[in-house]
């Protein structure tokens, strides 16, 4: 149903221009256009959190990424090194995957459901003034039960917001996958994520699906884990149980 479809958007800090690392590529011979490539950049990652896949469609990454935003493979290349020189681009797995770094503290999403509320919020607030006070009262009443609308809403989005979790804050869970992983894991919790997390950090290996890694990891060491009583930490240095 189209009601199921989710959009996404970056939130623009008010600061991004005045950030000294934008200022200095805005100085920079060509730097508008690298400036409108990592803006390109941050838009194609959006529904992937941040992450930048290969498909092998051109010979190498930045040739493919040109050709996905309709900009030259020089203007992306340099865009790409000047990013990865401030930090705000960071090489995932070589040749296949970048992330840029700063979407966590930038994306934004909505159901079409949602979306449709607030436009018809935005032009009914439009309409108020050329109304009489009995319809106004009435309009008002109307967006009282929009308003209870939008909070639940609120709140199914907030349990699908990402959040960082682990040693290294680099397990991304949504709320209600870790609400799902404490009741399942108990108090092994925070020992699996931890170990996903350290694992990820020594490795430099992602998932996909980072929720269900733990799930899998647990199943492969629970037994290990009740034979220690849980509270102790097990040994991950030897590698992934995977």
């Amino acid at each position: 149903m189209a009601t199921n479809k989710r959009y996404y958007w970056i939130k623009l800090k008010e600061e991004f221009f005045t950030d000294k690392r934008i200022k200095r590529l805005r100085r920079i011979s060509g730097g508008d256009t690298y400036t409108i490539i990592y803006l390109k950049l941050l838009l194609l990652s959006l529904k992937d959190e941040g992450k930048l896949y290969y498909d092998g469609v051109e010979s190498d990454f930045i040739k493919e990424l040109a050709l996905t935003i309709d900009e030259t493979d020089d203007d992306v290349m340099v865009t790409a090194n000047y990013l990865i020189n401030q930090g705000l681009l960071e090489v995932v797995t070589e040749n296949d995957e970048y992330y840029l770094t700063e979407i966590p503290n930038l994306i934004g999403s909505e159901t079409a459901w949602a979306e449709k509320k607030r436009r018809y919020r935005q032009n009914k607030q439009r309409t108020l003034s050329l109304m009489s006070p009995t319809h106004v009262r009435q309009e008002i009443e109307i967006d009282k039960d929009i308003e209870i609308d939008k909070e639940r809403e609120g709140e199914i989005d907030k349990k699908s917001t990402p959040i960082f979790y682990g040693e290294f804050k680099n397990v991304r869970l949504t709320e209600e996958e870790y609400k799902n992983l404490k009741e399942k894991l108990n108090s092994h919790t925070e020992i699996m994520i931890n170990k996903l997390s350290r694992y990820m950090e020594s490795s430099g290996k992602t998932y996909q699906n980072q929720y269900v890694t733990i799930l899998k990891w647990y199943e492969e060491d629970k037994e290990k884990l009740r034979h220690q009583g849980g509270n102790k930490k097990m040994n991950y240095d030897v590698g992934e149980s995977l």
